[in-house]
């Protein structure tokens, strides 16, 4: 998985520095929706109980972690379970999140900062329900 990771950055790499597609200098704005973005798409693809289908062949379920998370763990051996390591941890998965958005920002900007966007709104959203729920139950 390691080496399908970097050599499929290397390949996106080389494309970008090849069409001179770098950006100079990150914009701070950028960065944290960036931030953001990757924090929400990887637990929504690591815990979200909708995305559990997704999961199935590499986790076995273990309960609901509450708020529409699932707690799971891998399963299998060799790839299977490598598989399942990264894509029910949000912290492993977090890098690859943040590499695809990021290589989205210099490939099709218009289309991720749409979903950053989205992303980050999901993100201050949930952050609002759960401050909503602590202090409805003080």
């Amino acid at each position: 998985m390691l080496a399908f990771y970097l050599a499929s950055v290397s390949a996106l790499m080389g494309i970008a520095i090849e069409k001179d597609l770098l950006p100079k200098k990150p914009r701070l704005i950028e960065l944290v929706f960036l931030g953001i973005a990757t924090h929400k798409l990887s637990r929504i693809v690591a815990k979200d109980r909708i995305t559990s289908i997704l999961r199935a062949p590499f986790v076995s379920y273990i309960r609901s972690a509450g708020a529409g998370e699932v707690e799971e763990e891998p399963r299998g051996r060799g790839i299977q379970r490598g598989i399942g390591q990264l894509i029910s941890c949000p912290f492993c998965l977090a890098p690859w999140c943040a590499t695809v958005l990021s290589f989205g920002f210099i490939f099709s900007p218009r289309v991720t900062r749409f979903f950053t966007v989205i992303l980050a709104s999901v993100t201050m959203s949930d952050f609002l329900h759960r401050t909503y729920a602590k202090l409805k139950d003080e």
